[in-house]
Formats: C-alpha cells, sequence, structure tokens
C-alpha cells in the first residue's frame, strides 16, 4: 500500500482536516557556478553561495546576515506560514494542549546545601525561572535572580548555569542572549543584590568556585566556536587579565568543567569523540597547578571523581567497551595503579557514576533499559533500584551535598509523568518528593507503552518504544504513526514521558522510538555500529523500524511520519531518499544535512572534532565516497518525496543556518512531485530554537500540525 491509497480514517482524525495551501510559488534560490576538487573527484554546489562568508559575525549578530541571504530566509518563513495556513485553527488548539499540561507555577525539589536550601521555580505565566534560596528547614524565600526580568528587551535569552559561591554570599550565572552558545557571565552579592561589572563574555556557561569565593573557573568558547581554555577570574578584576590555566590547541578536542562531588577539585575533561584526559585543580590553592590523572590515550575514554586520598575513574581501559569503575590512590593515579570496583560486563554500559562520603553510585543501561547501583564504600555491599514497565527512563541528581545518605533520581515513561525521589541509601528507603502535575488532567490508564523489536537484514534487533491509547489494537488498517529517531555520537533516547505525544496519541497515532545504531541504546557497540563506515546501519534501522511496524499492523506504508533533528536530521534526509514511500511526511529539526560539504571545511565550528563520528573526506579518498554516498544533500534525486518540514536557527553553531536552506532549494529543484517542502528559520535563535518554555511552544505545535496534515492528506 501507498500513502495515496484510501482506506478509513483512524479515531481521532477525520478525512476533512484541514491541509495544506500549495496554490503559494515557493521561494527559488539562484544557481551559482561553484566546485571544488578534492582527491580528483569534482563536487558542483550551486547552492553554495548560500553560506555566509562572515558567519562568525552572524553567530554574534544575525542582522549582518548578507541582503540576498536574509531574503531569501525570510521568503521561505512566509511560504511556510502561507502552505500551513489552512492550519492555524489547529496550531492554536495544539498550543493551548500543550500549554494546558504545563503547571504555570511549577517549582523544582529545593536541594540542601549547609544553612540553605536552593531551587527554581516559575511565577504564573512566565517564560523564564527564577532562582531562590529558603534556610534549610524552611522559612522566608529570597529571590536571588529573577530569569523573567532579565530576559525583558531580549528575543532570546537562556539562562545557563546558576551557582551561588561556597560561602552563600554571591552568586554567579551565564546567560546566551542569542542562541549562538555564547554565555556571558556575570557575578552578583546577596547582600545588597547589585551586579558586578566584570562581566566575562563568550563562554561555554560553566561556572566553579574557589573556595575561598573570590573567584571563580570557566570555559572560554574560541573564535572556531570551540570550547579551548580554561581560567580563572578573581571578583572585580578585569576580565581581559583573567589567568589561563589550561589551553588545548588540538582542534579536534574540547575542554569542559565541573566541580568534583566532593568540592574540593575543578574537574576538567579534555575530550574527542572517542578519547579523553582528565585534570584536577584544587579549589582550596590560591594558585592553580593542575593535576593530570593519566594521559591521553587513543580510544581511551575516561572521567574521574575523587574520595578523599583516593580518585574513582569510570573508564574503558583494556577493552572494557562498556565501561567499568576503578579506584586508584590520588597521589598515584596512573593507569599501572587502577584497580576494578565495578567491573565490565558486555551489554550492561556503565553510563554515569557519582560519589557520597559512604557510596558509590553508578547508572547501566542493559538492552536500552536502565538500572541504578549502590554500593556501599565501606563494606562492598551492593544493591540496585529497579522498575517493572516495559520502557522507562531513570535518571540521577547528585545534589549539592556530599556528606548525606540521600540520593535523589527521577523516574518516568511514556505512560507515567516524571516523578522525583529521595533514597535513603543506608536504610533502603524512598521518599516521593514531586510527581509531575499534568493541570489539563492525565490518566495513565488510558495508555499503553510497549517495548518492541525489529529485526534487520544483518541479524541485529533494533529496540523499539512505543505509546498508544490503551482502547487501539494493531490490525490491517494502520493508523497514523509518528516515528522518531537520533542514532549519533553515542546518545541513547531515553524511554521518558513525553507530555506532547498524548496531543498525537489523543487524536489516533501510535507515537514510536527507534532507538537505532549510532546511540549507546545497547551499550557502546551500538554506537561503534553506527559511526564512521558502519554509519548507514543508522538509516537501515530506521526504516527496519517501519517495516516492523507495519507487520505489525501499527501503521502502514505512507502512513508514518518521521521526525528527527540534528544529526537526527540526517537521517531523516537520509531515509527520504532511500523510501520516500514509506512516509506521510518528514520532520527535520535543524537537520545535518550537508555532511559531505561541511566535512570538507576545516574552518567551521566543529569540523575537525567530527571528523572522529564521520570521518575526514579531505585526507582519505574512502571516507570522501562513503559521504558523497549517503550525505541527504548530496544524494536528492529526481522522485517524488514526502511532505517536508524543516526548523532551523540563524545564530546555530552546530548546524549552520546554510544546510536546511541548501537542502530545500535542491529537493524543490530536483525532485519530480509530492511536498511540498517547507523551511521554518527564527531568525534570532539557535540549535535549541526559541528560548522560552511557552514560546517554544509554537514550534511543537506546527510540527505536530505538519504530522496530523499529512496523515489526514494519506487518508489514514
Amino acid at each position: 500500500m501507498t500513502g495515496r491509497d484510501t482506506t478509513k480514517p483512524r479515531r481521532g482524525l477525520t478525512k476533512d482536516l484541514p491541509c495544506f495551501d500549495e496554490r503559494a510559488t515557493p521561494p527559488v534560490a539562484g544557481r551559482r557556478l561553484f566546485h571544488k576538487i578534492t582527491h580528483e573527484r569534482r563536487l558542483d554546489d550551486p547552492y553554495a553561495w548560500l553560506a555566509a562568508t562572515n558567519w562568525r559575525e552572524v553567530l554574534r549578530n544575525p542582522k549582518k546576515l548578507p541582503p540576498d541571504i536574509a531574503a531569501l530566509v525570510k521568503a521561505e518563513n512566509a511560504y511556510c506560514e502561507t502552505v500551513v495556513a489552512p492550519l492555524k485553527d489547529l496550531r492554536k488548539t495544539l498550543v493551548a494542549e500543550l500549554r494546558g499540561r504545563i503547571k504555570e507555577d511549577d517549582s523544582d525539589v529545593p536541594e540542601p546545601d549547609g544553612p540553605y536550601a536552593y531551587y527554581g521555580r516559575f511565577r504564573d505565566g512566565a517564560e523564564h525561572s527564577i532562582y531562590c534560596r529558603t534556610l534549610r528547614d524552611g522559612g522566608t524565600e529570597t529571590v536571588l535572580l529573577d530569569g523573567e526580568a532579565l530576559a525583558r528587551g531580549h528575543d532570546f535569552f537562556d539562562l545557563g548555569e546558576t551557582a551561588h559561591s561556597p560561602d552563600h554570599a554571591q552568586i554567579a550565572w551565564s546567560v546566551d542572549e542569542a542562541g549562538s552558545e555564547l554565555f556571558t557571565i556575570r557575578t552578583r552579592h546577596l547582600n545588597d543584590g547589585v551586579d558586578r561589572p566584570d562581566i566575562v563574555a563568550e563562554t561555554d556557561g560553566s561556572i566553579v568556585w574557589r573556595a575561598d569565593s573570590r573567584a571563580f573557573y570557566y570555559v572560554r568558547i574560541d573564535d572556531d566556536h570551540r570550547t579551548s581554555q580554561v581560567f580563572l577570574h578573581v571578583i572585580g578584576a578585569d576580565p581581559a587579565r583573567d589567568q589561563l590555566i589550561i589551553e588545548e590547541p588540538d582542534g579536534s578536542w574540547f575542554v569542559s568543567l565541573s566541580e568534583s562531588r566532593c568540592g574540593h577539585y575543578g574537574v576538567v575533561s579534555i575530550h574527542g569523540h572517542d578519547a579523553s584526559e582528565c585534570w584536577l585543580i584544587d579549589l582550596h590553592a590560591l594558585e592553580a597547578s593542575p593535576l593530570l590523572i593519566a594521559r591521553r590515550e587513543d580510544k581511551l575514554r575516561y572521567d574521574v571523581e575523587t574520595h578523599g586520598d583516593l580518585i574513582y575513574i569510570l573508564n574503558n581501559a583494556d577493552s572494557a567497551e562498556d565501561f567499568r569503575i576503578s579506584v586508584a590512590p590520588l597521589a598515584a593515579a596512573e593507569r599501572a595503579n587502577w584497580r576494578d570496583v565495578v567491573t565490565h560486563r558486555p551489554g550492561a554500559m556503565i553510563v554515569g557514576m557519582t560519589l557520597y562520603q559512604n557510596f558509590l553510585v553508578w547508572l547501566t543501561r542493559e538492552n536500552s533499559l536502565p538500572c541504578i547501583s549502590i554500593r556501599d564504600i565501606s563494606t562492598g555491599a551492593e544493591h540496585s533500584i529497579a522498575f517493572d514497565e516495559e520502557a522507562y527512563a531513570l535518571a540521577l541528581d547528585p545534589g549539592l551535598e556530599f556528606d548525606t545518605n540521600i540520593l535523589r533520581f527521577s523516574y518516568s515513561s511514556m505512560t507515567t509523568p516524571e516523578e522525583i525521589w529521595d533514597y535513603d541509601m543506608a536504610t533502603r528507603t524512598r521518599r516521593l518528593r514531586k510527581r509531575q502535575e499534568i493541570p489539563s488532567g492525565h490518566d495513565p490508564e488510558r495508555y499503553v507503552t510497549r517495548r518492541l523489536f525489529a529485526a534487520t537484514s544483518d541479524h541485529e534487533t533494533v529496540p523499539i518504544t512505543l505509546l498508544h491509547r490503551a482502547d487501539f489494537s494493531p490490525d490491517d488498517t494502520g493508523a497514523p504513526l509518528l516515528l522518531y529517531g537520533y542514532g549519533a555520537y553515542g546518545h541513547a533516547i531515553s524511554a521518558s514521558f513525553d507530555e506532547d505525544a498524548l496531543s498525537l496519541v489523543d487524536r489516533g497515532f501510535v507515537y514510536a522510538i527507534a532507538h537505532v545504531r549510532g546511540g549507546t541504546d545497547k551499550g557502546w557497540r551500538w554506537y561503534e555500529q553506527g559511526k564512521l563506515e558502519h554509519k548507514t546501519n543508522s538509516f537501515t534501522d530506521f526504516i527496519s523500524v517501519a517495516h516492523h511496524l507495519i507487520a505489525q499492523g501499527y501503521t502502514r506504508a505512507g502512513a508514518i511520519v518521521a521526525h528527527g533533528a540534528s544529526a537526527g536530521g540526517m537521517l531523516m534526509g537520509a531515509v527520504a531518499n532511500m523510501a520516500p514511500n514509506l512516509f506521510a511526511g518528514v520532520i527535520a529539526g535543524v537537520p545535518f544535512v550537508d555532511v559531505l560539504n561541511t566535512m570538507l571545511r576545516d574552518d567551521l565550528p566543529l569540523t575537525p572534532p567530527e571528523w572522529l563520528e564521520w570521518g575526514n573526506p579531505l585526507t582519505d579518498p574512502a571516507v570522501y565516497d562513503r559521504l558523497a554516498a549517503y550525505a541527504p544533500y548530496e544524494n536528492v534525486r529526481a522522485q517524488d518525496y514526502p511532505p517536508i518540514l524543516c526548523i532551523a536557527g540563524l545564530t546555530d553553531p552546530r548546524v549552520t543556518y546554510w544546510e536546511p536552506l541548501k537542502w530545500a532549494a535542491k529537493l524543490r529543484a530536483t525532485m519530480t512531485g509530492g511536498g511540498p517542502v517547507l523551511l521554518h528559520t527564527h531568525m534570532g535563535a539557535g540549535h535549541a530554537g526559541a528560548s522560552g518554555r511557552f514560546e517554544a511552544l509554537a514550534d511543537t505545535a506546527l510540527e505536530f500540525a505538519f504530522a496530523i496534515a499529512c496523515a489526514a492528506r494519506a487518508k489514514v
């Protein structure tokens, strides 16, 4: 069957739903002669001119976009709005539904630290949160930072990290005001609430205070938008005179900064895609002398936490591809002294660890299901926390205190809203601290979550997480289905509660996640089998999942709306080229579709590090040929395509705005029928889209209205 077959409509969908107004003429991007020769291969790219040569300026100020390109971007936005105009009322309805599931005066569970407890909360109607504290045992609230007030007058406002000083007398916070992920750090003394004039610009947003509360460490972003340096800023001093502590000159490596759980050290991680190196900065020392833990080695990945005179190392040394936890003397932390406290178990990937005074805690994922394990450091006794649903999500929240028996974690599933638990690791008892409220109402019994597995042609099984209404059962007519996928960088997709998805499920959709190779949903091997020379496994896995869901009666060919973002947008572009008849529509958020051209430009943000994920076509002709064979932009062909919706951001440093712009232009110029191809670009936002919690609902409503229209158009 195809997307044009006539079948009875599903519950919740009607055949007379509005679809698209396709009378408008889409913008036409001019073609300009351009080519490059690499390894004697000629690559013609008539839309290369859409990549502004002043892209660095545009990241900092979107008004710097050249006028001819800006005119095209605006024309694309206008065309998109014209085509989806019949969906105006549906989009308004969806925004109201989505907002109705948000508790407007929501508040975090307070986190105790010394004499105080700190938390964030929202006022009714506010787009941005406020950061507050009370005395540890309660009492009068003090507002330390008002994000809503700070955001006034800004088209984009993203509050990054908020960190109070060790003496609780000051606060530092970081903010991105353009969407380009360039954060500015400011400080405030809490006695008078006055902001200091020394502003630290162009950082990644991380803040680690020195123990004396007179200075903090931070990470600066360089001209190529890479985190490359750690600096120390003394409160009140000129940031131009900040002391450089660590610098990483290799363009394929990034620097990140955090505070050790015990609070004694700053932890600097220098990492590429497949290796890392850690340094410690003594936060009690006025003169920083970073301590190297273990020198970088090819394929060696590790993270560290300190515990007195010991250091705990989460690592993949000695072929422990799914990681182990080792311990060593802090004074002699070289590899030869590492001894295991949690051994490697293939297929059971340790995805994170945290330490307390008396306990070691780690999170394991096996066959895409998570489990929390706890070890008493003094006795070695271990126990685990797991749950019974077919698919669910767990996350650790280490908190602010080290000497405590309380572990905070969150639990949710596709049917169960998020729950925040405090777990006493000594008594093995738990206390529910918060359950996510859905103001408009939510009955978990009305829904079903399932975990299925799809077989592939190379004898793998791909996990699938499903959500559908309890009154739905698979049959031979098939339902409309939204199929989400990502599959890159080892990022696993959790089976967590997504209140937004209910707007589709309540209209008769099945909501599915394809846990394709390229993530670590089934361990590190699952990631390795979806990168470099194995990248096409991500695409074929997604298609295998679609066929499996069709075979099981959950949907049918031509009734699936595919959805992915960023590297998942590459997945969308690839499957649209490979199997367009499977899909009623494709939604691609900030899609990385111009893979070959981007990997050929070592001047672009993030390209050198990305060679470890995709390969380097500049130095290896085999890599060039491999990327050329699957890159979505290069492989647009003369065939019918389903309707495609792209969402992009003008100040996006991860997937530059011109990738979806070029893709939309080439699709329209090449395809033989189908569509429409729509592109909406945020003119003042980046990779994550709109920054306000309600502003962001407009994008979701557009995507869902598009999906519903595609399903109605396919007469599902």
